[in-house]
């Protein structure tokens, strides 16, 4: 089994965290330098009306950019299928090609009078068509409003909650304030059993481990964004790791914990909990994958229009990851997106055995294409489209097959199964009291 090995090079941190941020300075896939999408065909009645110019824009992005291959025929059948739902009216198109389309939008477009409907028209029809390319509903058509709430997703930035307030303090409380406010607010939290005072319970809890940890809340302040793990000693041996998402911190969050309690006599054994990680940016697991594989190595493949690309490590180890002979994956049903990949990757170079039930099977990479022709001078539309389809260990696509685990736990056999890989005990023990 392949585990950790250690780096030579003492300023590994310095190098891993520099190149990390250079990755991220993309929103998504590659979005700070969006691939161009194809104009429309240059006829004088595509550029004449900036509504059929913008549906034609859309057509041709699909054309170029969505993950699977398809063909005028399919595109212009979505295209008509759309616009009957839009005007409840039949349509009729002699042949399935760009021009033929390019007429029936044309036509309807002009029985459209008022500009406000025609542009709100143009907008359902892109976004329908957009809408049922598979898998359903992974792509849409973006407002400029939409494009920020996504890339404060992938950042982990939630402008809409203020953690400070959150627990009633002042940004600059002391610790021991913080600790207080906590205090009294769980205790008045727990007499009622509410469904809506748990949830409130839930976030007085996040905004403490926020607030309470001197690096976290210093990233809080600094640039809103929020940590991506929490963590725990399970054991003097055990060590818990728990990570809900991959943002822009992630890594850097990694070698801040993982040096914590890189001591000795220290743990040897690492739970890594990919349980209900709901994913997040996927640009930087070739540095993310990296600490736990070594460098440059094949680590995962997109799938994009019949070609498969192969994505390779960046960085090597981690210092901080050596002293880990044991370690254990947890995934389950809603596991998806890149962490399935993470989770696909490290079944594959055996770093630990993957437990828990199959993940969820979302395994879409969505990217986000800028349009150059607009209908409304006050909202900036582009498109999520579905751009690649990520492939498991095996090399089948994680959309639809999921990641199964090594050790699925709704064997009654399967601690009698991790014994065979770990003959310790106490790892099993450590595990149920995780997943109860």
């Amino acid at each position: 089994m392949v585990f950790f090995k250690k780096l030579k090079c003492k300023r590994f941190v310095i190098v891993l965290v520099s190149l990390f941020v250079f990755c991220f300075g993309f929103l998504i896939g590659k979005c700070a330098n969006f691939p161009k999408s194809p104009r429309a065909p240059k006829t004088s009645a595509a550029y004449k009306d900036k509504n059929l110019a913008f549906l034609l824009e859309v057509y041709n992005t699909i054309k170029t950019n969505y993950w699977d291959k398809i063909s005028d025929d399919q595109l212009v059948n979505l295209y008509v299928l759309a616009t009957e739902k839009l005007t409840d009216k039949k349509q009729e198109i002699k042949t399935k090609d760009q021009k033929d389309l390019q007429n029936l939008l044309s036509k309807n477009l002009k029985e459209i009078k008022e500009e406000d409907k025609k542009n709100e028209f143009t907008a359902q029809l892109a976004d329908i068509v957009l809408a049922n390319l598979q898998p359903f509903g992974r792509s849409r058509l973006y407002s400029q409003k939409e494009e920020v709430d996504l890339k404060n997703r992938v950042e982990n930035i939630n402008p809409e909650v203020d953690q400070y307030k959150v627990l009633d303090v002042s940004k600059d409380a002391k610790p021991e304030d913080l600790k207080k406010a906590f205090e009294q607010k769980s205790v008045d939290l727990k007499k009622d059993r509410s469904p809506e005072a748990q949830q409130k319970l839930a976030q007085v809890i996040k905004a403490y481990e926020i607030l309470s940890d001197q690096d976290n809340r210093k990233t809080y302040d600094q640039s809103g964004v929020e940590p991506t793990m929490d963590y725990k000693l399970l054991t003097p041996d055990i060590f818990y790791l728990h990570i809900n998402k991959f943002s822009p911190t992630t890594i850097e969050e990694l070698v801040r914990i993982t040096q914590k309690v890189d001591k000795d006599p220290g743990p040897t054994t690492l739970i890594l909990d990919f349980r209900d990680n709901v994913g997040g940016t996927i640009d930087g697991l070739p540095y993310f994958l990296g600490p736990f594989i070594g460098n440059n190595q094949y680590a995962y493949q997109f799938y994009h229009q019949g070609n498969k690309e192969d994505f390779k490590t960046k960085i090597g180890w981690v210092p901080s990851l050596v002293r880990y002979k044991k370690v254990v994956i947890l995934i389950n049903e809603n596991t998806q997106s890149s962490a399935e990949v993470m989770a696909a990757v490290l079944k594959k170079y055996n770093v630990g055995i993957l437990v828990g039930t199959p993940t969820k099977g979302w395994g879409t990479v969505e990217k986000v294409f800028p349009l150059s022709h607009q209908i409304d001078a006050n909202i900036k539309y582009s498109v999520f489209l579905a751009h690649s389809l990520t492939l498991r260990e095996d090399g089948q696509p994680i959309e639809g097959k999921k990641v199964e685990p090594v050790i699925n736990i709704t064997n009654p056999n399967w601690e009698k199964q991790l014994y065979t890989y770990f003959h310790y005990p106490e790892l099993a023990t450590a595990i149920k009291g995780v997943i109860k």
